[in-house]
Order: C-alpha cells, then structure tokens, then sequence
C-alpha cells in the first residue's frame, strides 16, 4: 500500500495520463476528418467503409470492412461510347479496369500489400464485368482478355470469387456470351495458378462473406446473402424460398432474364444498415407475369436500412412503391453514367414523403447532361458526380458521405455530409 504523502503525486501521474488519452483520442478524430479540397483520409480500424467508384463506364465497388477485410462489388467495362454517356472518368487515356484497379490500390494504402479479399459479381452484364473486344490486351498469362474486373484481378490478387452460377453457370440457360466465357477463363487460370476460390453466392446464408483479419474484435458485423437465381431469403434464419416457377411450366419468352438473376444483399454494421441488389426489377414489363418483381420479396426480407444503392442504376423497370417504402433509406447511392438512368418516374417515388416520410439525400456518380434536361427536379440531387464514399464510424452508430473528385486521381474531397446518426 502506498503511503498517504505519495497520493498527490499519483494524482498527478493520473491527470497526466488521462490528458495525453483524450489528446491521442482528439488526435485520431482529427486525423480521421475529411475535409473539402483536401485528400481523402485512409481507411482506419473500426470504419467501415464503401466506395461507389464512379468511371462512366459501369458500376464498380470497393467495400473495406471494420476489420480491415476487402471486397469488390463488380468492376464494369463497357465495350463503346455514345452521345448517351458520359465521358470517361477521369478521361479515356487508361481503359475503365485500370482506372478502378488504381482507384482500389489507392483506397487500401494504409495495407503494405493490398489485395482482395472477396470479388462480388452481381450479375454477368458488361457493365458490371466488363465487355470483351480484339483491341483489349491479353493477361500475362494469355488465359483472357482484360476489362473491368479481369483487369482489375489482374493487378490485385482476389482471395475468393462469388457469383450466381458456379460451378456449371446453366441457370436458366447456359451463359456463352464472350464476356462471360472471358470472365470464366480469367476465374479459371486464377483458381489453377494464382490460389483463388470460387463459389456460387448462396441467399440466406451470413457465413459467407465474413471477416477475415479480425473477427472476434466486430461481433456485431453481419454480411446477409437475400437473393440470387430467384432465390430469395425469408427473414427468418438462414430460410429460402423459390421466387421463380419451375421454368417447364413457363413459356420460353416469359422466363427470367440476366437482371431478374442478380445477387443482393444486407450489410449490417452496429444499428447501420446497408443494401445492395445488383440490377433487380421491381416493374413488369407489360403482359409479364407478377414474379418478374424481384424487388417486392427482397425488400419484405430486407426490411429497412440507413443506405441503399439503387436497383439497376434506377431504371424504369425499378424502386416499385413497395420496395421504396420498405427500404426508406436516408441515403441512395445512384452509380449512373448513361442518359436514361434514372428515369423520371423513380426519380419520383425516391423523393416523395407519401411514400416514406422524413428526409433523404441521394448521390449520383455521374449524371448525364441529358438527363437534368428532361427530368424536372433532378437538380435537387444531392451530388451529382464524384465517387461516393460512405464512411460508417467505429462501432457503425452513424456515418458520413465523402464525394471524391473523379475528374483527376488528386482523390480530393470535394463535399461531406453528416454525420447521420444509425437507425
């Protein structure tokens, strides 16, 4: 036991230590800040963090989890450019998958050997994976050609590949377009000589996608699969059910096309809530059955969430009245770069309060001129270009809203939004 007379030293040493805690505790908040016109911060333990990587190409994700686990959601590659699209970004000197695989290497600078620790392919279009032209180069090995994701897998080592067919890819009909056959001869040299996994993405499962540096410190992270194929989670457990008919009974023209198949999930950090579906519909074309919605059962597992990027870059086809409702984020995420998307009617049941009420902002990578012309209210967005950085505080009680500049690599914040707190 200490004597009496020491106690006021020990008091000081006390009051000494506690200073130089909250001085490292102010220290790391500020190091953490983002501020406009300057760089934007790395990733740091604790964040989650998901970049909606704006290229005018297609749709590319970058997702870092608390524990530092990696995962890229599609990397997009479109094979032409027309008046209907924006330029490329930042500009066509280097093709759309070396832009984003130098964009990733960026984004996980903080990591001394950066790689991928998951690849999400929601869906096997180009713009999602990358189209296939004779003017693209070979891979080093000569197994495929490289765009958008093969590009990127190409330059940074994937632990494991996730899509909606493996191991035959026959659903509904067997995929032989050159772009897939392409993507599936770059998945086929990877597994042989580069040590990566495949698997089919399984709805229902949260064992998965998991965290793979430092799970027992983020316990209250969950990755939830909800659908893929046209199966789709319950909400209950790990429980499925079949959304699409037996396709024998259904005439050819009326089965379920590439978009109806796309993966989707819930991303759960703390109370904060994320959704991804990839380029489901929610709106039949006219004369389709009824379960040519996909976004109404996805949305009743789902339920609500903080954010949400929107189903098939906000087409006609999507955001039915239900699942808008049922979702009511207080963020949209709108990875865009072509003139009809969103289209006028979506922009619409996004911004209505009858259909949801409270506040809301949404964020587009990429607006095409075209589209604020002929869109009334369009210009109510809350950004209209720049990558979108949702960056969830440790612990996932709120989160903010970084735009990156996408006309240069200066990775320059140029607006911040927030913080908003969690539901």
């Amino acid at each position: 036991m200490k004597p009496l007379a020491s106690l006021p030293h020990m008091g000081k040493r006390i009051s000494h230590l506690l200073l130089v805690v909250l001085l490292a505790v102010v220290a790391l908040a500020t190091r953490a800040a983002d501020v406009v016109d300057r760089e934007i911060t790395p990733w740091q333990p604790g964040t989650l963090d998901i970049h909606q990587i704006s290229s005018g190409r297609g749709s590319a994700g970058l997702y870092i989890f608390p524990d530092g686990t990696t995962m890229l959601v599609d990397a997009g590659e479109l094979s032409q450019k027309t008046p209907r699209h924006t330029p490329d970004r930042p500009d066509g000197t280097r093709p759309a998958g070396e832009w984003i695989a130098r964009y990733i290497r960026h984004a996980l600078c903080h990591d001394p050997k950066p790689s991928l620790d998951y690849a999400l392919l929601t869906h096997f279009h180009d713009d999602h994976m990358g189209a296939v032209s004779d003017s693209q180069p070979m891979s080093r090995s000569g197994a495929c050609r490289l765009t958008g994701l093969t590009w990127v897998g190409e330059n940074l080592r994937i632990g494991r590949m996730l899509d909606r067919g493996h191991p035959d890819y026959n659903y509904p009909t067997p995929i032989k377009d050159a772009s897939t056959k392409n993507y599936l001869a770059f998945v086929k040299w990877q597994t042989a000589n580069n040590g990566m996994k495949v698997e089919r993405f399984a709805p229902g499962r949260n064992d998965q996608v998991v965290l793979c540096r430092d799970p027992k410190k983020y316990s209250n992270f969950d990755f939830r699969n909800v659908g893929a194929n046209g199966e789709i989670w319950t909400g209950v457990g790990t429980v499925t059910r079949r959304h699409f008919p037996d396709l024998e009974n259904v005439p050819r023209p009326d089965w379920p096309h590439e978009n109806m198949c796309s993966i989707s999930f819930r991303l759960s950090y703390g109370k904060f809530d994320y959704f991804n579906g990839g380029d489901i519909p929610g709106i039949p074309a006219e004369g389709l059955p009824l379960w040519h919605d996909v976004e109404t059962p996805v949305a009743k597992a789902v339920g609500p969430v903080d954010a949400a990027i929107l189903d098939h870059h906000g087409y006609v086809d999507t955001q039915n009245e239900f699942f808008v409702a049922a979702l009511r984020p207080r963020v949209w995420t709108l990875s865009v770069w072509g003139s009809g998307h969103p289209t006028a009617r979506v922009w619409q049941r996004l911004r209505s309060t009858r259909i949801y009420p409270g506040p809301r902002d949404i964020f587009a990578t990429d607006l095409h001129p075209a589209t604020q012309l002929v869109i009334s209210g369009i210009e109510k967005l809350t950004s209209d270009h720049g990558h979108i950085v949702l960056r969830v505080s440790p612990g996932g009680g709120e989160y903010r809203v970084v735009i990156v500049d996408d006309s240069s690599e200066s990775y320059r914040v140029t607006k911040v939004f927030g913080p908003f707190p969690s539901r």
